[in-house]
């Protein structure tokens, strides 16, 4: 059956009605001073996904609309989706929150050495400061394309907002870059975080991930003793770059994340797993599951170093214990074209897949240097745009596509579309996804069953079916 977009006069009262719902609960601005039945009360690190007030893994956090920062952001409109965040504050676990405290603080900072970036799969690395910054379809950048930035990275300067991997590495939640001659903070031009190595305490020096630091001049941010400092230690270093050395002039202990019997989550990629310790680690956290864990969107069995979870539980002596983990990695691709708006369950139909919104849901479009609120990024939508989408997908209800990243191509003409999926169902004429049946045109299905991932590009016809436009690629 066709999909056809909605009427005019349809969209018109869905789009009134899901925007005065959400503005009724503070979609264009902070914090609207409602009570929160809170059933957590502790500190939520993640990245933001929409504002009005901050969305942060998957809750909309009332703010007064000021930041902690000692990286030249004062204000809540100073940040960018993408910029991980610690939230201190409460929350009920069905979306809403209130933080008391909101802060940011750079990963990385510093002139940009080098870039690739694939502009086909979403895919590429970046290095500064001795630093490898893994990037992908989830990295918001603002100041420059990722084009522009890999065509001419020593003509900019970035500032990078991300998880530590396991290799020392670094994975990109945001890139935000200026010109080579301007500076984020007008104090340090430069910063890092990792792990102390090859400390000499003579000489006052160490390194981090082969960037040689002198510390002579520095000074403990936070309480923190430089006598204190020791290989293995996570830190955070501001300074000045001179000669290619880091000229410290503020070290900070990065251990110290949250408060004891705080309630937390926190998202990261998984490092130092251990599966018959039943632990792992996320940006220096060590976390603690046990029998009791809930596991969401994940099976035990499936923990592994560079996955990317969202851990909620209590934090008590040092160590985070899980009470849940969930699987936050994406295992669908979609690039279509936009062809039904259904604002009041904010669904879309993308290419004739069924598209679920979700709080956690990060709206991006190309080029966007404003801070749309989430109303609007969703009121933003028309028929006719073309998506790209990451996310999970889902067996119930027929199948869908849970959109973990959604992003708008400007004045993109393609009307061939890809996917990248589980197989649901395959027949001599036909093959299924997420309750999407495409037609198989001639094109073989040798070697493919149900339940194989696999990448097909298909279009849509005039009779209002879809139809492969190549071999299923395995």
């Amino acid at each position: 059956m066709k999909r056809n977009g909605l009427t005019t006069a349809v969209r018109m009262v869905i789009a009134g009605a899901l925007a005065g719902t959400l503005a009724a609960c503070g979609g264009g601005g902070s914090g609207d001073g409602s009570a929160v039945n809170a059933s957590s009360q502790g500190t939520s690190v993640g990245a933001v996904t929409g504002f009005g007030s901050v969305y942060v893994n998957g809750t909309r956090f009332q703010t007064s609309g000021t930041v902690s920062s000692d990286d030249g952001i004062e204000r809540e409109d100073q940040l960018h989706k993408g910029m991980i965040l610690k939230v201190k504050g409460s929350w009920d676990g069905r979306g809403a929150g209130r933080a008391d405290d909101v802060s940011y603080d750079d990963t990385l900072r510093g002139p940009l050495t080098s870039m690739n970036w694939d502009d086909i799969e979403k895919t590429g690395q970046l290095q500064l400061l001795n630093q490898t910054v893994r990037l992908d379809r989830q990295t918001v950048f603002r100041g420059a394309t990722p084009l522009e930035l890999a065509g001419n990275p020593g003509a900019y300067n970035v500032r990078i907002s991300g998880w530590r991997m396991e290799n020392g590495d670094f994975r990109a939640s945001y890139v935000g870059a200026r010109s080579a001659g301007s500076r984020f903070d007008d104090f340090n031009d430069v910063e890092i975080e990792g792990l102390v190595a090859n400390l000499d305490t003579s000489a006052r020096t160490f390194e981090i991930n082969g960037l040689q630091i002198d510390y002579n001049s520095a000074t403990g941010d936070d309480d923190f003793d430089l006598d204190d400092l020791r290989n293995g230690l996570a830190v955070e270093v501001e300074g000045y770059l001179e000669d290619g050395i880091l000229i410290a002039r503020e070290i900070e202990d990065e251990d110290d994340l949250f408060d004891d019997d705080d309630d937390v989550e926190i998202s990261g990629e998984i490092y130092d797993f251990d599966a018959s310790g039943r632990s792992f680690r996320i940006n220096g956290v060590q976390v603690q599951y046990n029998r009791g864990t809930e596991f969401d969107d994940i099976r035990e069995s499936s923990l592994q170093n560079g996955l990317f979870v969202k851990v909620e539980g209590d934090f008590r002596n040092g160590v985070l214990i899980a009470e849940e983990i969930e699987g936050r990695d994406g295992d669908v691709e979609l690039d279509g074209r936009l062809e039904q708006i259904d604002l009041s369950n904010e669904v879309l139909i993308v290419s004739g897949i069924r598209v679920q919104l979700t709080p956690g849901t990060l709206i991006d479009d190309d080029d966007d240097d404003d801070r749309r609120s989430r109303v609007e990024d969703i009121n933003g939508f028309r028929v006719g745009d073309y998506l790209e989408i990451e996310g999970r997908q889902r067996s119930e209800n027929g199948g869908y596509l849970e959109a973990f990243t959604i992003e708008r191509e400007d004045d993109d003409d393609d009307d061939d579309y890809e996917l990248e999926a589980r197989i649901d169902a395959l027949s001599s004429t036909s093959v299924t996804f997420m309750n999407l049946e495409i037609l198989l045109n001639g094109y073989s299905t040798d070697g493919v069953r149900v339940g194989d991932e696999v990448e097909v590009e298909y279009r849509s016809t005039s009779g209002g079916q879809y139809e492969l436009t190549d071999d299923i690629d395995d």
